[in-house]
């Protein structure tokens, strides 16, 4: 078992303890998409995949968060902050700035990208260093503007 989904798996135990019933759910939420992707595809997750399944959970809860203030519903916008900070409190620290843009400058060298059509290639070893520490999102339109 990843050291990750044994850390998860323990907190579920301690949640329940403490009778933490947010903590539980947004906990539960996390085995739950861990569980169907185990079982769809067959396999036992290792770390890499659960940060890949973490930094999903997390994009869905900011967009959901965007919705939710657009639709001037503030209280499941907290909501969704609350559990946003769960499943990033499981994320590696965010990558800065400054970190992002070195990443990105190695990447296009390393590639040797030189326009759009190599920008595949770019994201392809941008994910595997920063999956789970950037919006992936964001560092596409980042890798877009440096090599357009």
């Amino acid at each position: 078992m990843s050291e990750l989904k044994q850390r998860i798996n323990d907190d579920v135990k301690s949640a329940m303890r403490s009778k933490e019933k947010d903590l539980l759910a947004v906990l539960r939420l996390i085995t739950a998409a861990v569980k169907q992707i185990e079982v769809d595809q067959r396999i036992e997750l290792d770390d890499a995949q659960m940060l890949t399944v973490l930094d999903k959970l997390a994009k869905q809860h900011r967009d959901s968060i965007d919705q939710y203030e657009k639709a001037e519903r503030e209280d499941l916008a907290a909501k969704e902050r609350y559990e946003l900070g769960v499943v990033q409190s499981y994320l590696p620290v965010a990558l800065s700035e400054e970190e992002l843009l070195q990443l990105i400058d190695a990447a296009i060298a390393e590639t040797g990208a030189e326009g759009m059509k190599d920008m595949g290639k770019v994201m392809g070893i941008l994910k595997a260093k920063a999956q789970g520490r950037a919006d992936m999102g964001k560092l596409s339109g980042q890798v877009k503007a440096k090599l357009a």
